[in-house]
């Protein structure tokens, strides 16, 4: 190839690895994103887990003494 075909080609290659390099930055931070989301998501679901266990012991005691109740009458 002469010098004068390469350079239009190696522009064109270089646009593309710059944008590519765009992209992957891009991309980078969206997956940063992404991984804080969910760690906010699992956070929230554990405090959901204990508060619905909380809610079930309660229940339960309360079902017991309800019980107990009934049979002392």
């Amino acid at each position: 190839m002469n010098p004068a075909m390469e350079s239009p080609h190696l522009k064109n290659l270089e646009q593309r690895v710059d944008e590519l390099i765009r992209l992957v930055a891009r991309m980078d931070q969206e997956i940063r994103g992404l991984k804080a989301a969910e760690r906010v998501l699992r956070d929230e679901r554990a405090q959901l887990l204990r508060k619905n266990d909380d809610a079930r012991s309660k229940v339960e005691a309360m079902i017991l003494r309800l019980r107990s109740l009934e049979q002392e009458s």
